[in-house]
């Protein structure tokens, strides 16, 4: 197990955002039916295609261009080398290959089971900054408590409208360039919870069972509530019971809980997998536990954030989704294993963080779009007033070695948040309609304007991962779309020459924009690189053979070290998804690109001498502008 974990963690598999949303936004169409649809959801996964294998010989030639703005000639030839051998006629490549063949034709998907452990389960990080997104949502105008806790309702009843759909089977099927994608991950997001292992988590979905989850989570002042959020008729609360409820929490949980049981949540998941198991022990804590892991979400009622200056607002609320804030704020108001947990700040921040292991990014974001339209929607109805019954504390039973446990979880939490930077710009100069009105693709300009910032700031290319969905396919997750090739290099280094005219730096931009645009249709198909690559040194050890030389080398790590690791999550919501850098010298730079401005966050670690958020933020505005004037300056070419 060492041995895997080291191989993958040389591989970059490790960093848990080898990277996980999608490419594009994609088309909601309404369901044709109401009402439930037994079936319809198997019919439809069913329906959809296999993950294919690519080729080996392409994989490997579309490796050594990747390496070629990233490395430097000599390696690329010692790279070179070490592929023909890899790939010579009855050689190890070629065995490797069709290992991975037969595991297609036996499985669902050859790849998911693979990520999911590698990237996930077996990473033993924190999930807290180094895997779990959090989500930025616009302020809310609350007056008082009471508007807090009535918005708080209204958004729960917005979760369980959409979890009628899921329930139902009547989810609105997503389409990508007229193809069906693969609905799952929405089916793996409500009642769902990771579980902390000694070597390896694992995830439990009690959405599955007969007996499905009635009640959500509410934490307040670092105590967890059993809220039941059906009537006995099967009926979903109304916002005035919601509302009602909450209002007993709150009145309930005045004084915050000495002891934030939550904060275990945040520690390294070997520390947690072993205070978990000891904390279990006891037949209380056994059951708050499993009440929380069995919940159809969490709702943390925060306290409001220490006040700072308009200008750095959204981004101390990105950090705040992210971590809370430090065991001083509001990290105790957390389960961070919980798939979903929704942020309502009573100075009206508010927003998510959620465990990545289950879904990627556009999934997430559909709920919350979903949600986000509901709450402003009128309450047609009053509902009747039958009293109901006290929400249910949830106690814990705290030895003094929980609580060493718990003090040493917050230590190690508060350098964590320290040593995070986050930086959430909103860019208003233009939106996605300025690319597309000079026929770009808007992905495509944004991530040239990354490239460009970086090279500006360090004088050199790096390997940039752009999550790209696989849900074309049966169970689909991401590749990587690599932003960083020959043409945005090019393109990049012409940018500030002397000895190239505006024309030229234009059709380089255009050129580098279709090459960005053409990988990514090659990714979302399954024809890129890195799941193919890591499927052949995955099959390499499962099959107890030595481990290839290509996966030894220099250059494979260069590759799989992502200095800047990105993603556009597309949403209707003005919101901003936001995440950490996977490598200690990189970024996490996620984007929601507007009609008339774009919304980027950028972390990195304080740790880090070489990298500073705000600094990219001002490379990347200064980029965004000087691609509009180049363009705006040129006539568009035939290219």
């Amino acid at each position: 197990m060492l041995r895997l974990l080291r191989v993958l963690r040389e591989a970059g598999v490790g960093t848990p955002r080898s990277r996980l949303f999608a490419a594009r936004p994609y088309g909601l169409l309404k369901p044709t039916a109401l009402g439930k649809i037994p079936g319809r959801f198997q019919l439809h996964q069913e329906a959809l295609p296999h993950l294919p294998v690519p080729p080996l010989q392409q994989t490997l030639d579309r490796y050594l261009l990747a390496l070629q703005p990233i490395i430097s000639e000599e390696e690329l030839n010692h790279t070179q080398e070490l592929v023909a051998e890899f790939c010579k006629p009855g050689g190890v490549g070629e065995r490797l290959q069709k290992g991975l063949e037969r595991r297609a034709k036996k499985t669902e998907n050859w790849l998911s089971d693979w990520w999911l452990k590698t990237a996930y389960l077996e990473y033993r990080l924190p999930v807290v900054v180094h895997s779990s997104p959090g989500v930025v949502l616009p302020k809310q105008d609350f007056l008082d408590r009471q508007g807090q806790l009535r918005f708080a309702a209204k958004l729960i009843e917005g979760i369980l409208d959409f979890k009628t759909m899921i329930d139902n089977e009547t989810l609105p099927v997503e389409y990508l360039g007229g193809k069906p994608l693969c609905m799952n991950q929405y089916y793996q997001i409500l009642s769902s919870c990771r579980i902390p292992g000694p070597k390896r988590d694992s995830i439990v979905n009690y959405a599955k069972g007969k007996k499905q989850s009635r009640h959500i989570t509410v934490v307040h002042n670092f105590q967890f509530f059993e809220l039941d959020v059906y009537n006995s008729d099967g009926s979903p609360l109304t916002t005035d019971q919601l509302f009602i409820q909450l209002e007993k929490i709150w009145n309930t949980s005045l004084q915050t809980n000495k002891e934030p049981i939550g904060i275990l949540t945040t520690n390294h998941r070997n520390s947690w997998a072993k205070a978990y198991n000891n904390l279990l022990k006891d037949k209380t804590n056994k059951e708050s536990v499993r009440a929380i892991e069995k919940s159809i979400c969490t709702v943390c009622l925060d306290a409001p954030m220490p006040r700072v200056s308009d200008d750095i607002y959204k981004s101390r609320v990105a950090a705040q989704m992210l971590h809370g804030g430090g065991s001083r704020w509001n990290s105790g108001n957390r389960w961070f294993d919980k798939t979903l947990q929704f942020i309502i700040a009573e100075d009206g921040s508010c927003g998510l963080v959620y465990e990545h292991a289950p879904s990627e990014g556009p999934p997430i974001v559909a709920l919350l779009d979903h949600i986000v339209e509901y709450t402003k929607k009128p309450e047609l109805v009053r509902s009747p007033m039958s009293p109901l019954p006290m929400p249910k504390k949830l106690r814990f039973n705290i030895t003094p070695e929980i609580k060493t446990d718990i003090e040493k979880a917050k230590q190690n939490l508060n350098i964590m948040v320290e040593d995070l930077d986050v930086k959430v710009m909103v860019f208003h100069q233009f939106g996605k309609a300025f690319p597309k009105s000079e026929n770009i693709s808007p992905d495509a300009f944004i991530q040239l304007a990354l490239q460009l910032a970086y090279y500006r700031m360090y004088g050199h290319a790096c390997a940039t991962y752009e999550s790209a969905s696989l849900r074309m396919f049966r169970l689909g997750r991401t590749d990587t779309i690599r932003s960083t090739s020959v043409q945005s290099l090019k393109f990049v280094q012409s940018m500030d020459s002397p000895d190239k005219s505006d024309q030229e730096k234009a059709d380089l931009l255009r050129r580098a924009a279709q090459a960005h645009r053409e990988y990514t249709d090659m990714a979302i198909r399954g024809n890129a690189i890195d799941r193919h690559l890591l499927g052949l040194k995955l099959q390499a050890i499962e099959d107890l053979v030595s481990m290839p030389e290509l996966f030894m080398d220099t250059a494979y790590a260069v590759a799989m070290h992502f200095n800047l690791s990105t993603s556009q999550v597309p949403a209707k919501t003005d919101c901003v998804m936001c995440f950490g850098p996977v490598v200690p010298d990189g970024y996490g730079i996620c984007y929601n690109p507007m009609d008339e401005h774009i919304n980027f966050a950028i972390s990195a670690f304080n740790s880090c001498a070489d990298t500073n958020a705000a600094q990219m933020a001002h490379y990347l505005e200064k980029a965004l502008l000087d691609m509009r004037i180049l363009l705006q300056s040129t006539p568009k070419s035939k290219l």
